[in-house]
């Protein structure tokens, strides 16, 4: 008799192992995945931002600038591909098309001492290169969460508890090709 209860203590403790093992991994994973959509929905509120801001912008440029209509036309379509975008992969897509269209556009604002001079113009530019400051930093912190969640989900034992759950593997936040070259800004008598 003693030698029963002793295997049921044994196999109760094991299961009570397992199953501690068990909560704490998936409440481990349900913490992470909740980092990763944390950090994800700063990177789209500073891309809001940036997006609110982009409108004054424009038309503060048009007032000077009034025949660069190509390049405001530019900044236009790439601020809605990016609004309409619903994965990651068209975000990061479509916020690279508008990091390098808004690029064209301040550098037609040095053609334009008067422009650089307006007190909205700079305060306008000083906003939008703060937000494209925090844009950079919220992707990094977002990158880091996915990298700690990502590995979280590939250790043993919490490999298994994650895929008993459907925790899968979240994409990064990546430069398009290309995104190292700086955009070409032409200002030939074609262009104006």
């Amino acid at each position: 008799m003693k030698n029963g209860l002793k295997g049921v203590i044994v196999l109760l403790v094991i299961v009570a192992f397992l199953g501690l093992t068990v909560f704490s991994s998936y409440n481990g994973l349900v913490v992470s995945d909740e980092a990763v959509n944390s950090a994800w929905s700063q990177v789209e509120n500073q891309l809001q931002r940036r997006m609110d801001l982009i409108p004054n912008l424009v038309n503060t440029v048009k007032g000077y600038a009034s025949h660069e209509e190509k390049i405001f036309t530019e900044v236009t379509r790439a601020r809605e591909k990016l609004i309409g975008a619903g994965s990651l992969a068209e975000k990061a897509e479509a916020d690279q098309q508008l990091s390098g269209a808004l690029s064209r556009l301040l550098a037609i604002a040095e053609n334009y001492p008067e422009l650089k001079a307006d007190a909205n113009f700079r305060q306008l530019s000083d906003e939008l290169a703060g937000t494209e400051n925090r844009i950079a930093t919220s992707r990094m912190d977002y990158n880091n969460v996915v990298q700690s969640f990502n590995t979280k989900i590939r250790k043993f034992p919490t490999v298994i508890i994650a895929s008993m759950f459907g925790f899968e593997k979240k994409d990064y936040f990546q430069a398009e090709e290309g995104a190292k070259q700086a955009p070409t800004v032409d200002f030939s008598s074609d262009s104006q």
